[in-house]
């Protein structure tokens, strides 16, 4: 800030030793990255430059269905596997049975946004072996990695078919910084490149920011992690303690997890604006994130202080009394 750096344009590829650390951080030193405004970007990006009339992507319902709107504006196809039921995520077997000759790719979000669920390596060995038998690209959404037990890139076993969308919005909680990446084979990157509107690179204090964080990250990491872990237990008990709700998925691999409602007959926006307008807690409507269920859950967040979980709790139970008796 005291440089005034912000006055002037970004150097275009960047500034000094941000591609250079978000390769380090995933272990990728073969791969190249485009900076992007977030990880929301290089999704529009990875779509933009894939997909062809009527291509096909494997994709889940719940998910982040901002993806699945990049797929159509592309003119592609998401295919909306149903995940919610054990276990939560797809399994190997569903994929498979998905795939047909106008399937281009496999929609890989790992940690589930907004489920929390994670994939064993196992999993994803599996998931990335369909791929590679069947010549499909994975796009691999690792938003929420650093908050997982253990993670798996699939580049470890399809090397030359993943595509990386990164960000550090939620493991940084730099969201307003706008700053993410595309990460791919150099191979993938030419076609990506032309979908590319950062002529002149992306938010200059974003890229400090982020090379800070990245630099950094081994020492608070570690505490943000065991904090978002608490901040399960204490929502998880009042949960447990409220008759008629339930969490599909516990403990999350990611910064949230879905509330399940559906038993008490409360609608998901109605959750949502009570808890917004009556108590200033926001929480996200099951429809945001879902199709054919989202009005079934309501998704919380819990990267946050204590405080802030300890004043969702407190309201909760008795949000959920006054909505079932109306």
């Amino acid at each position: 800030m005291n440089e005034k750096e912000y006055n002037n344009y970004p150097y275009k590829k960047g500034i000094f030793g941000l591609k250079e650390a978000i390769l380090d951080d995933l272990g990728l030193s073969d791969f190249e990255v485009i900076l992007t405004g977030g990880g929301t970007e290089a999704l529009y990006i990875i779509m933009r430059a894939m997909l062809k009339d009527n291509d096909e992507v494997i994709t889940s319902d719940p998910s982040y269905f901002i993806i699945h709107h990049f797929i159509e504006v592309s003119k592609g196809i998401p295919t909306n596997l149903p995940i919610y039921k054990n276990p939560w995520k797809y399994t190997p077997e569903q994929i498979n049975e998905a795939v047909n000759r106008k399937t281009k790719m496999i929609l890989l979000i790992d940690p589930i946004n907004p489920l929390g669920t994670g994939y064993s390596k196992d999993e994803v060995k599996a998931i990335c072996e369909i791929a590679n038998d069947n010549n499909l690209f994975v796009l691999n959404d690792i938003t929420y990695r650093d908050f997982a037990d253990s993670h798996t890139l699939t580049s470890e076993f399809a090397p030359e078919k993943t595509i990386i969308a990164y960000s550090v919005s939620k493991n940084c909680g730099m969201a307003g910084m706008r700053t993410g990446a595309l990460v791919a084979p150099p191979e993938l990157m030419h076609g990506m490149r032309v979908f590319n509107t950062n002529d002149l690179s992306i938010n200059v204090l974003g890229q400090r920011a982020a090379l800070a964080a990245l630099e950094t990250k081994n020492e608070w990491m570690p505490n943000v992690k065991k904090i978002t872990r608490n901040n399960q237990k204490i929502i998880k008990k009042c949960v447990d303690k409220t008759d008629g709700v339930f969490l599909p998925v516990y403990p999350s691999q990611a910064n949230m997890f879905l509330i399940d409602i559906s038993e008490r007959k409360i609608k998901s926006e109605e959750m949502q604006n009570k808890l917004l307008y009556e108590h200033n807690i926001f929480v996200r409507a099951g429809n945001y994130v879902s199709k054919s269920f989202g009005d079934r859950f309501i998704r919380t967040s819990f990267s946050i202080p204590e405080e802030g979980i300890k004043k969702f709790v407190d309201v909760f139970p008795g949000v959920v009394e006054e909505l079932s008796s109306s």
